[in-house]
């Protein structure tokens, strides 16, 4: 249970603070759940932070569950586990992801999500899915797969009731460029993913509206030099923000440096399942069988990748031990460019007064020490 901090004034003294230009040392200042831009008058609580690093609150805009827990059925209880156990680990804002299912399985959960999403547990809601790409499916159901159905979206966003927040398709389907433009219209951001579409296809799509391209590389036709595909499309576009799955298992960190050269648009997700904090073992993801071995989560009996068993601290951490970011540029990646991507940034996704009270403190190991949300210390 989270406690106030405080009497709702708190200064962190002896911080690294990082923000999107570097890092500041001094004290950060909170005030009724926002970050002030000076100390409130009065006695407010102190704490020393003994020069570790302050970070604004992880923003993870594709996560499937965690701790055992999924999103997928749109359950209220599994829901509150899954974003408690990634809120614990910094992520103070959280999608959450649906795979591909059957109409009335995606409808049900989109409903149950939305009561939790106005209650701000969640920030909304992600389809992956259903309009797929076959040759491209990786851990969804390929007998689930549909080409783009606009009946089908308008009722699951308006059962969303506006919390229905991003769409992945793959835009060489038929229709799909007709269904970006009404998600577009419909405030729902489109985004390119598990798509086997030309880079030809992948512009069509950005030129219609999409501005993501889901977990760049994985689930979607290569790069190659004599046809640069989605891949290509998307690095060269200053509208579009790619996710990077940053776990050393969907991009090895040299082309997740790569990556971050090409461009300043990198939004690391986890793409976390429920194996996520739990341990290695056999769970589900939506109807699929999934197999955890080492850390690794795949298919059961085959090969395919099914999402990823890390937490944003993970994939932040990462970024900078592995890939070699300075630790500014990591901490944008996790927070403020998916929080620009979603819309969101006026509010979280970096540490400038007048946004939320997000944050994470983090010990000497860039691991997290203590979280808090809205002001209020976990």
């Amino acid at each position: 249970m989270a406690k106030p901090a405080g009497d709702g004034a708190v200064s962190l003294a002896n911080a690294r603070i990082v923000l999107p230009d570097g890092v500041r040392d001094g004290a950060l200042h909170i005030a009724g759940g926002t970050i002030a831009a000076g100390p409130a008058p009065g006695s407010g609580e102190v704490i020393d932070l003994a020069g570790r690093h302050v970070v604004p609150g992880f923003v993870d805009m594709h996560v499937h569950g965690g701790a055992g827990a999924s999103y997928q059925l749109g359950r209220a209880d599994e829901a509150r586990r899954a974003a408690s156990f990634h809120l614990a680990h910094g992520t103070t804002t959280t999608m959450a992801s649906l795979v591909t299912g059957d109409p009335e399985e995606l409808a049900g959960a989109v409903e149950g999500l939305a009561d939790l999403a106005a209650d701000g547990v969640i920030a909304g809601v992600h389809l992956e899915g259903p309009y797929l790409a076959r040759a491209r499916c990786g851990a969804h159901d390929p007998a689930l797969l549909r080409d783009p159905d606009p009946a089908e979206f308008r009722r699951l966003v308006r059962l969303g009731r506006g919390h229905v927040r991003m769409i992945t398709l793959a835009p060489e389907l038929p229709g799909a460029l007709d269904l970006v433009r009404e998600a577009v219209d419909a405030g729902v951001i489109a985004a390119v993913g598990h798509t086997d579409g030309s880079g030809r296809a992948a512009r069509a799509a950005f030129d219609a509206g999409a501005r993501v391209a889901t977990h760049l590389f994985n689930a979607m036709r290569p790069l190659h030099h004599r046809e640069g595909g989605p891949v290509a499309a998307a690095l060269n576009d200053p509208r579009v923000t790619v996710e990077l799955i940053n776990d050393g298992v969907h991009v090895e960190p040299a082309v997740a440096r790569l990556v971050f050269a090409a461009t300043p648009r990198a939004a690391l997700i986890t793409d976390a399942m429920a194996a996520a904090g739990m341990g290695d073992g056999d769970y589900r993801l939506g109807v699929m069988d999934v197999e955890v071995r080492d850390g690794r989560a795949v298919l059961a009996g085959g090969t395919s990748i099914a999402g990823s068993t890390i937490t944003m601290a993970d994939a932040f951490r990462r970024a900078v031990a592995d890939v070699g970011l300075p630790i500014e540029r990591a901490a944008e990646a996790a927070s403020l460019t998916p929080a620009r991507a979603l819309g969101i940034d006026a509010r979280v996704g970096s540490l400038e007064p007048g946004k939320d009270a997000d944050l994470v403190v983090l010990d000497d190991d860039l691991r997290v020490d203590w979280v808090m949300r809205r002001g209020r210390r976990l």
